[in-house]
């Protein structure tokens, strides 16, 4: 907290990451202004974030502070406002901080690959390790919402329960005589029975009261006598007493309770302890007189409620302030703050927290203890644990064992039963590998390596023959804690084959080899022939392993072609070599069905399959048995694979770069705004128009009138051909003022188009406006020295105007480079003249 409160003390003075209300208001020479009640926690948060660490002390800064005019009730302020803070109480809180709030040790060590790290981690300090705050143990009883703890009035009657006024006394005769009374004691502490008169009760328990009741009905019923007539006596409804409790409770006060009430009721009513109340020393008194000491850790630790007494009117419950307070954290079930009576040890106290975790560390705890003037460390010994009397304010540290082992070995690869074991007495590697239950038929003899850990926690490797350990030709070796013993497979130490096949098979792909594999084999474990394969020329691709590394001409791999049957029946097996490569290629002449689709205003619109390769448009046509009355040939479109947007943007791009390397840096900067900004307008417009699936432009009618010329495509699975119906409307987009779709007019040309949706706008590239035409084809405006030859407009038309670069305005840089770079050529013309 020292450091965190320097730092923000740091802020303050310097004024350093304050905002810039906070700049304006406070002067960092005069502090006088600061309130820090006016501080949210946020703020305070965000300028402990921002705060460095000083090389000045706690003290030295305070002392800074307040000769800059800092309010000492201020800085009083800020340092509680941290420590709430810190603690996780809020700024909204007045209650006053546990009086012992510090954080838990909880120390971890992460794992490591390395037995060096494990080992080094293991000696780390335990008070390195960071941990969170505790609570005071038997806190819990009373947190919630609210405090109840209601007594049961539908409860048997004690039978010390002592009889006041108000209370209601109820009498049942059964028996030769059968009666009932609900009788209320009167504020001089009688009852009167019917027939029986006047009887005092007043201060007697219900078992004295009951006798006194019978001996006096005995009079009346002779019956009682002889137990022919019975009587019950017991409590109704209970009268209401007052009691005061005051101390360190969170809600002093008198308090109106039912009669029957306990000890423990009122406690929990007034909400407990505060954190600077008794746990231990709970005192009822009475008359001036102390009664009862309650000791809430008998409830907790045994369920004992043998001093819960009940109240009486005017009673006083009082908790004092606690005496003897440590706390208790680390490896124990319950790490807490607790109280201690003054003849307990730390075996009680132990005994409060649960005992030990079974991962704690037991020979020795660390105390933190104070003296009047400083701190000091102390070691409890074991040994000393039930002697031990702590003292209020000590800390103690139950620390965990260490992770590592004190007798293990490990033992990995190619052995029966691998992992770790035991590290007996006398225990070499040859007892080790027998445990394992032997090596696998698979293990590599000639080498097997032991991973030992030397007294300077560097790892040596040693080599052994496992043939010659396990025949006793070799020295055995003996085994030390932390061993690791690796036997490897000669699998481990082998490459993997494989052999892959390609083509028209059912499952392509790659496959572990095995010797006497052969390419019948190979083809089953791929699913066998699809119906496309050809079995008469299968080509297998071998790896050469001698070629002649100096020749040009070195042959790289060695082809085999093979014949085989679709039923694998062959009696010649061919056999393949490790990485060989099979291809099993398509029929010559084998072809799949072939689709293509024609739309719009036909006879027979539809799907057709493709009948020939040099199938084209006009056999399509054909087929579906031409054209309708309202069909719009010349707006007939063909749509294709391909991106005809992509292809628009990049050759946009591509006329725009071949002007970019002959540009200065102020006009690049330009032409790439203005690339940037065409690219994107034309992807939006033929991503909203559903253009991105590739229009072709096609002349219908010139295909129908000249059958298979240039113009008539060969048709491709996939096509899909549309004839619309008469176009009667040409969209206009782009820069112009209003974008807008308007009646075909043929009349009209591309500038009265573009006058009916507003004129151009003021960013409008006039000489690269285009035309879109219903049949996918598109035409730029074309230029003849100052004048635009605008393309015509047909039915179905789109006109598009791009948008012009933005100008960027001369500053004052471009201007003195534009005027050094022309007195220079002055400079150079008026030399070359003289």
């Amino acid at each position: 907290m020292g450091l965190r409160f320097i730092g923000l003390i740091v802020v303050f003075i310097l004024g350093l990451g304050l905002p810039s209300v906070w700049a304006q208001t406070i002067n960092p020479d005069d502090l006088s202004t600061v309130r820090v009640d006016e501080l949210s926690d946020a703020q305070i948060q965000s300028y402990l974030q921002q705060a460095q660490a000083s090389g000045l002390s706690e003290a030295e800064m305070e002392q800074m502070a307040l000769q800059r005019g800092m309010p000492t009730e201020e800085v009083e302020k800020l340092r509680k406002r941290i420590e709430r803070i810190q603690g996780g109480q809020g700024s909204t809180s007045n209650q006053p901080p546990a009086p012992i709030d510090r954080p838990v040790v909880n120390r971890e060590v992460s794992d490591s690959s390395s037995l060096a790290n494990k080992v080094a981690a293991d000696s780390l300090p335990e008070d390195s390790i960071s941990a969170g705050s505790l609570e005071i143990f038997g806190s819990s009883l009373f947190e919630g919402q609210t405090a109840r703890f209601e007594p049961n009035l539908r409860m048997a009657t004690p039978s010390n329960y002592v009889i006041g006024p108000d209370d209601q006394v109820l009498i049942d005769i059964y028996g030769k005589s059968e009666a009932f009374h609900s009788l209320t004691v009167t504020p001089e502490g009688n009852i009167v029975i019917p027939y029986v008169g006047v009887v005092a009760v007043n201060g007697l328990t219900m078992e004295a009261a009951a006798a006194r009741i019978e001996q006096r009905m005995a009079m009346v019923y002779p019956a009682i006598k002889t137990g022919d007539t019975r009587i019950l006596v017991s409590l109704g409804n209970v009268r209401t007493i007052k009691i005061v409790i005051t101390g360190e409770v969170k809600t002093p006060g008198t308090y109106s309770l039912p009669s029957v009430a306990t000890v423990f009721n009122a406690l929990y009513l007034s909400g407990g302890p505060t954190a600077r109340g008794s746990f231990r020393d709970i005192r009822l008194i009475r008359g001036g007189k102390e009664i009862a000491t309650l000791d809430i850790y008998d409830v907790l630790m045994n369920g004992a409620f043998a001093d819960n007494v009940g109240l009486r009117d005017q009673d006083i419950l009082m908790v004092p302030p606690y005496q003897r307070r440590v706390e208790l954290r680390g490896e124990v079930k319950r790490p807490a703050i607790f109280e201690l009576k003054p003849t307990e040890t730390f075996e009680d106290l132990l005994r409060y927290a649960g005992g030990f975790t079974e991962a704690a560390y037991r020979e020795r705890v660390k105390v933190t203890r104070n003296t009047a003037t400083e701190k000091r460390i102390e070691d409890l010994l074991a040994s000393q644990m039930g002697q031990f009397e702590p003292q209020s304010g000590d800390q103690y540290i139950v620390g965990r064992i260490l992770d590592r082992y004190a007798n293990r070995v490990t033992i990995n690869g190619a052995v029966f039963r691998p992992g770790v074991y035991e590290l007996s007495s006398g225990l070499t590697l040859s007892m080790l590998i027998k445990k394992a239950e032997g090596v696998k038929e698979d293990a590599f003899l000639n080498r097997g390596y032991i991973l030992r850990l030397q007294d300077d926690l560097q790892t040596e490797q040693i080599a052994f023959n496992v043939a010659a350990i396990l025949a006793g030709t070799e020295p055995d070796v003996e085994l030390k804690r932390e061993d690791v013993i690796r036997i490897s497979s000669i699998f481990d130490l082998k490459e993997e084959f494989s052999v892959r096949i390609d083509g028209e098979v059912r499952n392509p792909g790659i496959f572990d080899y095995a010797a006497g594999m052969t390419l019948q084999d190979l083809v089953m474990q791929a699913g066998g022939f699809r119906e496309s394969a050809s079995t008469k020329r299968i080509e297998v691709s071998r790896r050469v392993k001698n070629a002649d590394a100096l020749s040009i001409a070195a042959q790289t791999a060695e082809i085999f072609q093979v014949n085989i049957n679709r039923t694998l029946d062959n009696e010649a097996n061919f056999e393949l070599m490790p990485f060989d490569i099979v291809v099993v290629r398509t029929e010559a002449g084998y072809e799949t069905q072939k689709t293509v689709q024609i739309e719009g205003e036909v006879l027979y619109p539809g799907r057709y399959t493709i009948t020939k390769k040099n199938e084209r448009i006009s056999d399509l046509v054909k087929r579906a048995g031409g054209f309708t009355p309202f069909a719009y040939i010349e707006g007939a479109s063909l749509k294709r694979a391909g991106n005809i947007t992509q292809k628009m943007a990049e050759t946009e791009r591509e006329r725009s770069e071949k002007t970019l390397k002959q540009q200065d840096e102020y006009e690049r900067m330009v032409a790439l705004r203005y690339l940037q900004q065409n690219t994107n307008s034309i992807n939006e417009l033929h991503l909203s128009r559903n253009l991105n699936n590739d229009f072709v432009g096609i002349n219908l009618e010139r295909i129908i009138q000249k059958p298979g010329k240039r113009g008539d495509l060969i048709l491709e699975d996939g096509d899909v051909i549309r004839v619309p119906k008469e176009l009667q409307t040409v969209e206009v987009s782009g820069e112009v003022l209003a974008p807008s779709t308007a009646i075909y007019a043929p009349n009209k040309g591309f500038k009265q188009y573009i006058n009916q949706a507003g004129g151009f706008s003021q960013r409008a590239l006039r000489k690269n406006a285009y035309i879109i035409y219903a049949n996918g084809s598109v035409k730029s405006t074309n230029r003849f020295l100052f004048f635009n030859n605008y393309p015509p407009v047909k039915p179905g038309a789109e006109i598009f105007v791009p948008q012009a670069p933005e100008r960027l305005r001369m500053g004052p840089q471009q201007w003195l480079g534009f005027s050094t770079g022309l007195a220079s050529l002055v400079a150079i013309i008026v030399t070359i003249v003289r």
